[in-house]
């Protein structure tokens, strides 16, 4: 009985110490040969999924405006989505990268890569590829314990979300990221997933580019029923649309103001952001005259 107590024993130290594969958001193969222990996340979406992955413990770095959860405070910085400490970023001794495109992340990816670290793309572009993140996150940093059960939560929010708003009469909407210029979303990203869920459909969604800008005259034309910003600093968000009276989304009083950092962060709090914008592009089926 001694001597399979001893063998099991062995057993589970091997497997807690075996390579695990996983495929990131690019479909590229991602390996660690033990369960990373001390990693460094380049994007805030990225830090929260590595923390409700129970893997904040595991966290050593992490880039500007990560502040979330209280906890991520407390990491230290290596930089922004625009420029990292190298240096720091090497004495933090890392074994992995979570990191996400951008803009100007193409330059920040190819320095950390030639640290020859492993290096995991988290970049869900469906709501359901959130869940699906955290619990790969959960494999690569030897949390799948906590992973799992937060991830099929996750889910099941997301399945009931789906059978709640299913069939509902579609609202044509405008989802505004900035103002000046006027930045919005094209049907690729994942905001646009977040409108389809709740039957909005994104009157921009055909556009080639994931962020492009548009016109006010170009929103004019496309009359939009409902329109959606975020509460930044600096930023005149919703308030810019009162003075066109012929819009549908000003007359029908559906100028709506959003918390971005649910619903712009593809990270585990994008549900709830769903939800949200769920009961939002409701109120709007309400406001219809008849």
């Amino acid at each position: 009985m001694k001597n399979w107590i001893v063998v099991a024993a062995l057993a589970a130290c091997v497997s807690a110490h075996a390579a695990v594969t996983v495929k990131d958001d690019d479909g590229n193969t991602v390996t660690v040969q033990k369960p990373a222990q001390r990693v460094i996340s380049l994007a805030p979406h990225v830090t929260e999924l590595l923390f409700a992955a129970g893997g904040g413990s595991h966290v050593v770095g992490v880039v500007a405006y990560s502040d979330f959860p209280e906890a991520a405070k407390q990491v230290p910085q290596v930089g922004s989505n625009r420029e990292l400490d190298l240096e720091r970023i090497i004495a933090l001794k890392p074994d992995l990268f979570v990191v996400w495109r951008h803009g100007s992340s193409e330059r920040q990816i190819e320095m950390v890569r030639k640290l020859g670290v492993p290096v995991y793309h988290s970049e869900p572009h469906r709501l359901e590829d959130i869940p699906a993140s955290l619990l790969k996150l959960g494999q690569l940093m030897g949390t799948d314990a906590v992973a799992r059960p937060v991830a099929a939560d996750l889910s099941r929010q997301l399945a009931s979300l789906r059978a709640k708003y299913a069939n509902r009469a579609p609202v044509r909407s405008f989802y505004q990221v900035w103002d000046k210029p006027l930045y919005t979303l094209n049907g690729e990203h994942i905001v646009s997933d977040a409108l389809r869920l709740c039957g909005g459909e994104n009157v921009f969604a055909r556009l080639p580019v994931t962020a492009p800008v548009v016109s006010v005259e170009g929103v004019l034309q496309e009359n939009p029923e409902a329109i959606f910003a975020t509460a930044e600093k600096n930023y005149g968000g919703v308030s810019m649309w009162k003075p066109y009276g012929s819009l549908t989304a000003v007359r029908n009083d559906n100028l709506f103001t959003i918390d971005g950092n649910l619903l712009n962060r593809s990270g585990p709090r994008m549900i709830a952001g769903a939800a949200m914008l769920c009961e939002k592009l409701e109120l709007a089926r309400t406001h219809r005259t008849k």
